[in-house]
């Protein structure tokens, strides 16, 4: 949490405002909304409207991602999830291809494959 907070105070320095406002959509349910970050006398934040996800650094010179999230689905589950696609890659026919390549025969395979943990051998 200290994280996202230093993300925040980085944008109030750099916008040279105790209020910050981002419009958009819930990245769960996709309803419309807006957040309104404001900052206190004392350096305390509130939020209203639903919650802020910032993923990456506001000084990394890369485009800012802002997720936000609407309080029920907040409630829901609290945790950004699914926000970046990740590639799953395996063996099959002896070279390492991602899995979404696949024909639909294999990717259901893939589904129900089962590892195999080797134990202690028995004498």
């Amino acid at each position: 949490m200290a994280n996202e907070l230093q993300k925040l105070q980085v944008l109030f320095n750099r916008h040279e405002v105790a209020s910050l406002k981002f419009n958009g959509h819930c990245h769960d349910c996709g309803g419309k909304m807006a957040v309104q970050v404001d900052m206190g006398e004392d350096g305390k934040t509130t939020m209203d409207g639903g919650f802020l996800y910032i993923p990456n650094e506001p000084d990394s010179g890369k485009d800012e991602e802002r997720f936000l999230k609407c309080d029920e689905c907040f409630g829901k589950d609290p945790i950004l999830r699914n926000y970046k696609e990740c590639e799953v890659y395996s063996r099959i026919v002896g070279y390492l291809r991602p899995v979404s390549q696949w024909n639909d025969g294999k990717q259901s395979e893939f589904k129900t494959r089962v590892n195999y943990k080797v134990g202690k051998e028995r004498r």
